[in-house]
């Protein structure tokens, strides 16, 4: 499994016409289901007046998490063109929202296919998409006297201290890429670090 994946950064927002039908895009950035629910209730409540509210994300770094949703229109010819902009460009965590105001003509299903692939494809190439790693978060205890040799090899492996606490010992969160759990994990014990997950 690889510990890169693409994501974009920000909200964008894009736009179809199609016969007085209107198709308003969204794309943004999403961790989670629960966020993906809360998303989409705000959309059905803020464009409650449209016809459709229809949807597609992808999620983890793996990309094997996923789901369309065609929100009432003929099957497939709105989530999977939606689904299918998200896959061309290889991305993840990452929703796409395109809510349509019927314009009083039918487009059929392949001008509803195209129009909810060109939306997609307008807010998505609006956005930046950036790479991002797959970290791990560890937590260590060691005792005070090893605090510089525990800090060089933080520094060795890229890792970062998310958090830090000094009583009698010394406590840490660190997070690191990975792929470089396996030389942090190795080097610490080593040291005879304890390590209170990985």
């Amino acid at each position: 499994m690889t510990d890169l994946y693409r994501t974009i950064r920000n909200r964008t927002e894009g736009l179809y016409k199609e016969k007085g039908s209107k198709f308003l895009s969204f794309a943004m950035p999403v961790q989670n289901v629960d966020e993906i629910k809360e998303l989409l209730s705000g959309f059905r409540k803020e464009y409650y007046d449209a016809r459709h509210v229809c949807y597609a994300y992808v999620l983890g770094a793996d990309r094997k998490e996923w789901r369309a949703n065609d929100d009432g229109e003929p099957s497939g010819t709105a989530g999977k063109p939606i689904l299918g902009q998200i896959n061309s460009k290889e991305l993840t965590n990452v929703l796409v929202v395109v809510v349509r105001y019927f314009g009083g003509i039918l487009l059929g299903t392949g001008g509803l296919i195209t129009a909810y692939k060109e939306a997609s494809a307008d807010a998505l190439n609006k956005a930046e998409v950036v790479e991002k790693t797959v970290d791990r978060q560890i937590s260590i205890h060691f005792e005070y006297p090893l605090m510089n040799e525990v800090m060089r090899i933080v520094k060795d492996t890229g890792a970062q201290v998310l958090e830090q606490g000094y009583d009698q010992d010394c406590n840490m969160t660190l997070n690191i890429r990975l792929q470089d759990v396996p030389e942090l994990v190795g080097k610490l014990e080593k040291l005879k670090v304890d390590m209170l997950d990985r």
